[in-house]
């Protein structure tokens, strides 16, 4: 099932694809008429009634297929093709407020071919007339509450005929998530929907057809920029809304926790705090007038700081458990009573990666092991992505945690949903690069899920690499990664010069 948030990434991955979305409304528009013609035979009356959205404009290209009209199939000495229906179109207010310019140009195409299509600017003013079949494009996905005017007059009517409605999509008033819908929503007879069912359709007392429209595998299987529409801020947030996020590192290096803090700062968490051994905790403040350190007693985590770190964590939404840790027997000891401690979320990274096979922990634990790290948790790998990607996904289910396995290609599962990441470029090789992953997991894990998150961060880290790279060449080092963050995690809606 795909919620209306899945279908706009969908869309725009398929369009960094090569798909364009005038293709996809194409398609659905051709769907919607073959519907149409399986449910009233030529000849018929059909009135469709659209709104200004890619859900009108998806109605706007089925007209063009439906109004067969003369046209005849060549060399068919005069027998019509399947398609003369008697069609009109009811746009629903002006035309210069249609919202896309896809929609617009397959309004303008069926006024150029003097269709019968006319804007309805005033409720009192919409006539359905006596039709046979009604298609209701009005809303589509992603309007919320009880109809308004126009489009209650038009539900109303569409109610009051005895014509078959057809919607396209889902009924307009129903939320397509399967929350609560308009208490006047379009009581539709049949849907047409697209690649995938709706949440929303499941109770419908509708038959529901769902229809391929052309979206390539890919833009399910691979992270693309369309993932990162899941992102977005409130204008109204406060300091702390956006995320808190702990970073427990540092004793043997102090650069990885330095780096994942700066990356999660980066990837938008509004606060920062990293736990780090005393002895260490100046020169880690050094790094970055923005790090907030809170100090431990020790040279290195061990049991003794437990206490004193699951307290700090109890305050914040995500903790980044790893970098620069170490593997020493104490550390791994304490890093197991913590997690066992912890519940929440956990971005567990480097050397604390091994005890996770066997802790028992409340905590929901997103794990970002290299191919070798899976291997000594218990995972296996292959050579073949696909293949690789299958073994990951058993391995997440087994151990009931998400995993982002990084390589050439990232895999991550929960071990049930699975995607792929292919952004990233050999000068990535470099160290650093996975700490500045975890802390952009760290943050991202604050306001998603932990499969969204992983999935936006490995695409987030790889992009990040790939502006560097072509900026500097393989010379690139971790902390470059980090600056280029916020330029990687521009939505593809934003109209901010410097993307990719």
């Amino acid at each position: 099932m795909l919620t209306a948030q899945d279908v706009a990434v969908l869309d725009a991955n398929a369009e960094a694809l090569g798909v364009p979305r005038k293709q996809l409304m194409e398609s659905s528009g051709n769907a919607v008429a073959r519907a149409v013609r399986d449910l009233v035979d030529p000849g018929a009356t059909v009135a469709i009634v659209a709104g200004r959205g890619n859900n009108g404009g998806d109605a706007l290209v089925a007209a063009r297929f439906l109004d067969g009209g003369a046209q005849r199939a060549p060399g068919s000495r005069g027998a019509e093709r399947p398609g003369d229906y008697d069609c009109s179109v009811s746009l629903l207010g002006r035309t210069s407020a249609i919202g896309t310019d896809i929609s617009r140009e397959n309004w303008d195409a069926l006024v150029a071919a003097d269709a019968d299509a006319r804007e309805v600017t005033d409720a009192t003013a919409l006539d359905l007339g006596d039709p046979d079949l009604v298609v209701d494009a009005m809303l589509g996905t992603g309007v919320s509450g009880d109809l308004r005017e126009p489009e209650a007059t038009a539900a109303e009517l569409m109610a009051e005929s005895d014509a078959t409605v057809l919607s396209v999509d889902v009924p307009s008033g129903v939320d397509p998530d399967g929350g609560a819908g308009a208490s006047n929503a379009v009581a539709a007879d049949h849907v047409v929907t697209f690649h995938d069912t709706k949440p929303g359709l499941a109770d419908l007392d509708a038959d529901v057809r769902v229809e391929p429209i052309g979206i390539p595998a890919a833009a399910e299987t691979f992270v693309g920029p369309g993932d990162l529409l899941r992102l977005g801020r409130d204008p109204a947030s406060h300091k702390g809304e956006n995320g808190e996020v702990l970073v427990v590192g540092g004793g043997p290096y102090t650069g990885a926790p330095a780096l994942s803090a700066q990356s999660a700062l980066r990837a938008g968490a509004d606060l920062v705090r990293v736990a780090c051994p005393r002895n260490v905790a100046r020169e880690l403040q050094g790094y970055s007038e923005n790090l907030i350190v809170r100090p431990f007693d020790g040279e290195r985590f061990g049991p003794d700081a437990v206490d004193t770190v699951r307290e700090l964590a109890n305050g914040h939404d995500t903790v980044v458990l790893g970098p620069g840790l170490g593997g020493a027997d104490e550390t791994l000891d304490a890093v197991e009573q913590l997690l066992f401690a912890l519940d929440g979320t956990v971005v567990v990274d480097a050397d604390a990666l091994q005890v996770v096979p066997d802790v028992e922990t409340r905590a929901e634990l997103l794990c970002t092991p290299h191919q070798g790290e899976l291997q000594k948790m218990g995972g296996e790998t292959a050579e073949d992505p696909a293949e690789r990607a299958e073994l990951v996904e058993a391995f997440a289910d087994d151990l009931g945690h998400t995993l982002l396995v990084k390589g050439a290609h990232d895999v991550i599962s929960d071990g049930d949903r699975t995607r792929r990441n292919r952004t990233g470029n050999p000068g990535m090789t470099v160290g650093g690069t996975g700490d500045v992953l975890a802390g952009a997991c760290g943050a991202l894990a604050a306001v998603l899920d932990t499969h969204a998150a992983a999935s936006i961060a490995a695409f987030a880290n790889g992009r990040a690499g790939d502006i560097v790279v072509e900026e500097y060449g393989h010379g690139l080092v971790a902390t470059d990664l980090v600056d280029a963050l916020p330029r990687a995690m521009r939505r593809p809606d934003e109209d901010i010069a410097g993307g990719d």
